[in-house]
């Protein structure tokens, strides 16, 4: 599953990137800081971003997330500091599904 979500990850950032003046590098996915100091998007930025995550993951994997949800965003370490946080994130959100099922 891992590798499907950075499938989507990676398409959701050459995605955003079609749309940027400052490319942004994709050499090192997993670390790349998302939002913060250090990151690449903006609060709109990030927004459009997650969103793209979001359909990715309905479209690609059948699973309905929001990365916006109060949940996310209260985290004591940010899904958005980097790309692997967001990744250790989602998957975390899907195992009480998984169990389930």
């Amino acid at each position: 599953m891992r590798d499907a979500i950075f499938t989507i990850l990676h398409g959701a950032l050459i995605e955003v990137n079609a749309t940027r003046k400052e490319k942004i590098d994709l050499s090192s996915i997993d670390s790349l800081a998302l939002y913060g100091a250090t990151g690449v998007f903006d609060s709109m930025q990030l927004v459009s971003f997650l969103a793209a995550v979001e359909e990715g993951l309905d479209d690609e994997l059948g699973i309905e997330i929001s990365l916006t949800s109060e949940k996310a965003v209260s985290q004591t370490i940010s899904p958005f500091s980097s790309v692997s946080c967001l990744m250790d994130f989602i998957i975390a959100e899907q195992q009480p599904l998984l169990a389930s099922a």
